[in-house]
């Protein structure tokens, strides 16, 4: 038995570990109060902002008799003056008694709810502002710590209460005289207590522990970053950042959004789908977290969630998760042009470890793969040429932009049917599920679950997309940027509407004489300079109103000659034109010189190429030199800038010019946005479906050279 020198020792050591602790869990929640502080004061100044906006004359909505015209002669315009005047400042004015400003006070209040519960902070955070800045350095503190936090926030839990009752029952051993003291039950509660105390701080694991604590104890004191240095690293990692707030202020997502609108049965089944996330580098969002258990509880589903909300990162929390219940060999199947992007995701955000099995290197890789584990990744065009699964067992197949197989017949479409037959867990990932018609969703759900197919067979436009919706939901969850997404700057869609100069206009005619479509789309840069080209002139306009903002940009045309005149005429300033017959890695470096270069640039992309899985976020003007025949094209280019982890607010400028194939390409694809728009996204009309027809390709291309060729007087003749 220890003498009281001894035990004294051991006290103290002890009750180091359990001050460490203990500042620990403070040192957390008082990061975690700074954060919501600040949070409290920007929010309640942008609300401030907004009952600015909101007319005192509104109150009668709620208030019929109240004499607004007397609270504005008075110098009370708006919803917050009301507010900041209260009752007391409001019986001030002539003809108002004490119950009209009681009234009027509890109605800017009723209104003022209303109004906050609209209110979020959005990534364009003002950093020159002063509740801003105090905003972005709580997160900063809290993120810059969280990886040291999360691994010492139980250990410290842990040894504050253990080590802490141990200490006080050990303490009578601690003196001769408290030995004597103290009764024969207390002395041998006290040899129990040293004798643990002992074990526990000879123990690796407590050691571990301790230095784990310290390590986070040394995040939570360091010196505040200087505001330039928040902001940069704000501007690379926005999405960690609002991930830390959501997870200090709880999750600000509908609900039903988060959960994709899906039956609550399945959201109870899927809410008691455990995940690991041990192996996971990245903290989750509430609906990324549901997405993931979406995928492992389903078996076989599709993730539709909308470009730009992190499908990605929902896959790797699940390929992490089976990882962590012993499960070894995962497959990625991708576009080649997202290949490096998805090495780069699976290897920055989990512990997993990337293979490449694509191109020179591909069957080295593929034994390094099959021998060690992993996550192999390969390509449409490559996976056909792959031996079919069996030893390694594949644990999880993953289709990225799945939509590339809604083709049955294709040669990759067959390959991945052997896949998906062999392998018991596969997720379908896309953003459009449907491009052109319901049929090809039906295809996308048959790879995975044949018999739900079969139960909506009968189910199409003439039956209404709710019944599909429901019908589907066992295999499909989709969530929209504007449900799950709070904090994503404002989009704005501006229509860019020009007229033909006569060089246009004669090859426009020639191209519509000749019933040759593709060279219509084409014809409003047949001039090949910004003096004969309106379209082209006012790119540069954009382009140089972006310059002077420091803004950067990106353009995207189906074209390639298109590309090649926009590139002469930004001269160089334009990177590019990314197309697609560049390697992947080079697309890839593109992007990466795009986005590390200071201030202004401008990256030209055939937008087959670059508006398909690659981040472009450090875009925040997105220019499209033509409408495109599949409306899906144009969303996943947008998607490219305005998504996740963007900082800015984004333009989107369609140059189009009137009375030409432009306009008439509108005007018919708008039934073809509205069938996508019924079936694939959530729909609370039914009624929108009979009013959503099927428009293929051709059959566009034949409606507009023949309208076209009936408005300009020419005979109608078969398209080219």
């Amino acid at each position: 038995m220890p003498g009281p020198s001894a035990v004294r020792s051991l006290i103290r050591r002890a009750g180091e570990a359990v001050g460490a602790a203990r500042a620990l869990l403070e040192g957390d929640e008082r990061a975690a109060q700074a954060v919501r502080d600040a949070y409290g004061a920007l929010h309640a100044e942008v609300l401030r902002g907004r009952l600015a906006e909101v007319p005192v004359e509104r109150l009668k909505e709620i208030v019929p008799r109240l004499p607004a015209a007397r609270l504005e002669k008075a110098g009370f315009a708006d919803i917050g003056a009301v507010l900041d005047a209260g009752t007391a400042g409001l019986e001030q004015i002539d003809g108002i008694g004490r119950h009209s400003a009681a009234h009027a006070v509890a109605a800017a209040r009723r209104m003022a709810e209303a109004v906050g519960q609209d209110v979020r902070i959005t990534a364009d955070v003002d950093v020159g502002d002063e509740r801003g800045t105090a905003l972005l350095a709580a997160l900063h503190r809290v993120r810059t710590a969280q990886g040291a936090l999360e691994r010492a926030r139980e250990p410290a839990r842990r040894i504050g209460d253990q080590f802490g009752g141990l200490v006080n029952a050990a303490r009578p051993l601690s003196s001769r005289i408290r030995r004597v003291l103290v009764g024969r039950r207390r002395r041998e509660a006290a040899r129990a207590a040293v004798a643990q105390l002992e074990e526990a701080l000879a123990a690796p694991a407590t050691d571990r522990d301790l230095k784990r604590i310290e390590a986070a104890n040394e995040r939570l004191r360091a010196a505040p970053a200087r505001p330039a240095a928040v902001r940069r690293d704000f501007e690379k990692r926005a999405a960690d950042y609002f991930a830390a707030l959501e997870r200090i202020l709880g999750s600000r997502d509908e609900a039903e959004a988060a959960r994709g609108f899906l039956p609550d049965d399945l959201i109870g089944s899927i809410g008691k789908q455990h995940l690991d996330a041990t192996h996971l580098r990245v903290s989750l969002r509430g609906y990324q977290e549901f997405g993931a258990r979406f995928a492992l509880a389903g078996r076989r589903v599709v993730l539709g969630d909308e470009m730009g909300c992190g499908k990605t990162v929902e896959a790797i929390a699940a390929l992490a998760h089976l990882r962590a219940q012993g499960e070894r060999h995962f497959l990625v199947v991708c576009p080649a042009s997202v290949l490096i992007n998805w090495m780069r995701e699976v290897r920055g955000h989990s512990n997993l470890r990337p293979y490449r099995l694509h191109g020179d290197e591909r069957d080295e890789n593929l034994l390094a793969w099959a021998k060690g584990g992993g996550v192999g990744i390969t390509t449409f065009e490559t996976v056909h040429s792959l031996p079919l699964p069996g030893r390694p067992r594949v644990a999880m197949l993953v289709v990225d932009e799945a939509h590339y197989i809604k083709n049955p017949d294709a040669r990759r479409s067959k390959a991945l049917r052997e896949w998906t037959r062999r392998i018991d867990r596969v997720l379908f990932m896309t953003g459009t599920p449907m491009e052109n018609r319901v049929e090809e969703f039906r295809n996308l759900v048959g790879y995975l679950q044949p018999g739900l197919v079969d139960s909506v067979e009968g189910i199409d436009a003439l039956t209404g997309s709710r019944a599909f919706r429901r019908a589907v939901a066992p295999a499909y969850l989709r969530r929209n940027q504007e449900d799950v997404l709070a904090e994503l700057p404002q989009l704005t869609r501006i229509d860019e509407w020009e007229e033909f100069g006569p060089q246009e206009l004669a090859a426009y005619r020639q191209a519509v004489a000749a019933g040759n479509f593709m060279a219509m789309r084409r014809a409003a840069y047949a001039a090949g300079t910004p003096h004969g080209s309106a379209k082209l002139r006012r790119l540069i306009e954009i382009a140089d109103e972006a310059r002077e903002s420091g803004r950067k940009v990106v353009v995207f045309s189906h074209f390639r000659d298109v590309l090649d005149v926009v590139c002469a005429a930004l001269g160089e300033r334009a990177l590019g034109p990314l197309n697609g017959s560049m390697p992947s890695p080079r697309r890839q470096e593109l992007v990466d010189g795009f986005a590390k270069a200071r201030g202004h640039g401008v990256l030209v992309s055939q937008i087959q190429a670059g508006g398909v899985g690659m981040n472009m976020q450090a875009a925040s003007v997105v220019i499209l030199c033509e409408p495109q025949v599949k409306p899906t094209l144009e969303t996943q280019a947008i998607a490219r800038a305005h998504r996740l982890g963007q900082v800015q607010k984004v333009q989107v400028h369609r140059l189009l010019v009137v009375d030409s194939v432009d306009e008439r390409m509108l005007e018919l694809l708008e039934g073809k946005t509205a069938l996508f728009d019924a079936y694939a996204r959530r729909s609370d009309t039914a009624e929108a479906a009979p009013q959503a027809r099927d428009v293929s390709e051709a059959e566009l291309a034949r409606r507009v050279v023949d309208t076209e060729r009936a408005r300009l007087g020419l005979e109608t003749a078969r398209t080219a």
